[in-house]
């Protein structure tokens, strides 16, 4: 409770990601590529400062993945995080994990990634948080918000490019393109 005695007003989201192979063209060259809802880049996430989000992931791909809430605190909440075999056990093939993402002091855009190997590149996408209701932006109200989302694509398969660099103690080689919004 707070110091008036009455519940603060917490806004709840629930939201569903189906992990998925799809098959993607760019530069070109189709392959398959993880996808959240057959999106890339994934769904964008709105909520404001203060909400609780909750996502569950179901997972139908053929490997393990976690999703990690970049700029997000979690306070109280670690297991929601994302690390792989840090905070979470990563969701198995044909499996499901849902988070608690609690947007306690968030506000602006963040964004969310795939947190297991290398699969951010093609898993991810934003988290736009208002202000809470009542309260106003520290500046104009936008007309419009269209989040940019910045990748990158590689025609190669990404676990391939990242076998690669771990193989040879070297960087990972330069994407074959940069993408905006996919």
């Amino acid at each position: 409770m707070g110091s008036t005695g009455k519940i603060p007003a917490l806004l709840l989201w629930l939201l569903a990601g189906m992990i998925t192979e799809t098959n993607h063209t760019r530069l070109c060259h189709k392959k398959s590529i993880l996808t959240v809802n057959g999106q890339f880049p994934g769904p964008t996430i709105y909520a404001r400062k203060g909400d609780l989000v909750i996502v569950n992931v179901h997972n139908n791909s053929n490997k393990n993945i976690t999703i990690h809430w970049h700029g997000v605190d979690q306070p109280r909440n670690p297991w929601s995080d994302g690390p792989e075999f840090i905070t979470q056990c990563p969701i198995r093939p044909g499996g499901n994990f849902t988070y608690q993402v609690i947007l306690f002091e968030e506000e602006g855009t963040l964004w969310w990634h795939a947190h297991s190997d290398f699969d951010r590149a093609t898993v991810h996408g934003a988290i736009v948080i208002h202000p809470k209701h009542g309260t106003t932006f520290p500046f104009n109200k936008p007309d419009k918000e269209i989040p940019i989302i910045l990748g990158e694509w590689w025609n190669d398969d990404v676990e391939h490019v990242l076998d690669e660099a771990k193989r040879t103690g070297g960087d990972v080689e330069p994407a074959d393109a940069n993408t905006i919004n996919g």
